[in-house]
């Protein structure tokens, strides 16, 4: 089969908001969570998120928004956008500069673009108030482009011109994973040459609190204490928002433009649950198939794995479904990947954590290092066996798995390999 690379990304996010910063924060296991100050109040229990820095998007008013000097988007644009727009909007910036991309190469019909948001809950709830509130003729004209779950993939595929696939993934904490996937077979089957591959999450109070009601948000007040992903004193995960974008070509337009590679995008697996809308299988069963599936789709070996990503969420249901899965595929008498969870550091992305930790095992393969697994003080007992790394091993990965879950019982592998 055709063969498909990462050439090109580009990331804001709460560890850093271009490439350099991230594989910094990455290998020196610096995280980005705080005391999140809209959180500060009698009513919330939860006070931390990671959100990213130098961006202001709280208002209700784009013009009021501010991001840095680097980065121009016009006013005409702004207003179809949601705050999470911005951020890929400066990742595909960065993400077309970094793949060394022409304007005829993403503008073109074998460029195409598939991306993953979870939609603006703060524009659509203020829309939504203020049809009620003065009547739904005083409400903004691009108010549902700006808010709906498709916005992302709108917004660039209408601003950046692109004219091959373009499609919005909606399956939770999966989505971005999928986007990857299905980018990945449309460029194996000859439907594309060239595709981007964009997450992206508001990463605020409305995006992150209604987690607070399923018991999912952590409650720590030490931002050092709050993502601690198999650690047995875990309590909920830490919301985070920005944007990953990663740019996937074919091999032939790899060597036609003689353009850099970070890795190989091998393959993938997907599998559900079957199970619970909301909590992961007890002992992972769709992991477990979404694994298999990718590591037979790539011809992997599970003893050849190096590094797995895994989607531990800091959660304490999650986490065990995820470790029990991993003991299955990697058995206690072969080479045991070393296995660690980013989001200690970023937090927890929903549908934007798999394009977000894609992107991170792209620069630890290019990179030739894996990122230790933060803030564990114990590991779970169900961890044992596992190699879980609590500090950041330089060794060049040349096997890596990324996993994703998401509601429902969505799971999916994607497996990349390093180039010589």
């Amino acid at each position: 089969m055709p063969r498909v690379f990462i050439t090109g990304l580009g990331l804001i996010t709460s560890i850093g908001n271009d490439v350099g910063a991230v594989a910094e924060s990455l290998r020196e296991l610096r995280h980005g969570i705080q005391v999140y100050p809209a959180f500060q109040q009698d009513n919330i229990p939860v006070k931390v998120a990671a959100p990213v820095r130098e961006f202001a998007t709280d208002s209700n008013d784009p013009e009021d928004w501010t991001f840095p000097e680097a980065y121009r988007i016009r006013r005409e644009i702004l207003r179809g956008m949601a705050p999470h727009g911005v951020y890929a909007w400066c990742a595909m910036q960065q993400a077309i500069a970094d793949a060394g991309l022409g304007e005829e190469e993403v503008s073109n019909d074998g460029t195409g673009l598939y991306a993953a948001s979870g939609g603006s809950p703060q524009l659509m709830g203020h829309m939504l108030n203020r049809m009620h509130q003065v009547g739904v003729m005083r409400c903004s004209p691009l108010g549902i482009v700006a808010a709906i779950s498709g916005t992302l993939n709108f917004n660039l595929v209408a601003h950046f011109k692109i004219k091959g696939a373009s499609c919005g993934f909606s399956s939770a904490c999966a989505s971005s994973s999928h986007a990857m996937g299905y980018a990945y077979d449309d460029l194996v089957l000859g439907r594309a040459r060239r595709m981007f591959v964009v997450g992206a999450e508001d990463g605020n109070v409305d995006s992150i609190l209604p987690f607070a009601g399923m018991r999912a948000l952590s409650l720590q007040t030490d931002p050092a204490l709050a993502s601690r992903p198999f650690d047995a004193a875990r309590d909920g995960f830490v919301g985070t928002g920005g944007a990953a974008v990663l740019v996937l070509e074919t091999e032939d337009e790899v060597r036609r433009r003689g353009a850099k590679i970070y890795g190989e995008f091998a393959g993938w697996g997907q599998a559900s649950d079957g199970h619970n809308v909301a909590i992961s299988h007890p002992d992972g069963d769709g992991l477990v198939a979404a694994m298999r599936h990718a590591l037979r789709a790539t011809g992997t070996p599970a003893g050849s794995v190096d590094y797995v990503n895994a989607h531990a969420t800091s959660t304490p249901i999650g986490d065990i479904s995820e470790a029990r899965a991993l003991k299955t595929i990697f058995l206690p008498d072969q080479a045991r990947p070393a296995i660690s969870s980013t989001k200690a550091l970023t937090g927890h992305g929903l549908s934007l954590a798999g394009a977000m930790e894609s992107a991170f095992c792209a620069i630890a393969l290019r990179d030739g290092f894996m990122p230790g697994s933060a803030h564990i003080t114990r590991l779970d007992p169900e961890c044992e066996g596992l190699n879980i790394i609590q500090t950041t091993q330089a060794r060049t990965p040349g096997v890596v798995i990324n996993n994703s879950s998401g509601f429902g019982g969505a799971n999916v592998s994607l497996v990349f390999k390093r180039t010589a």
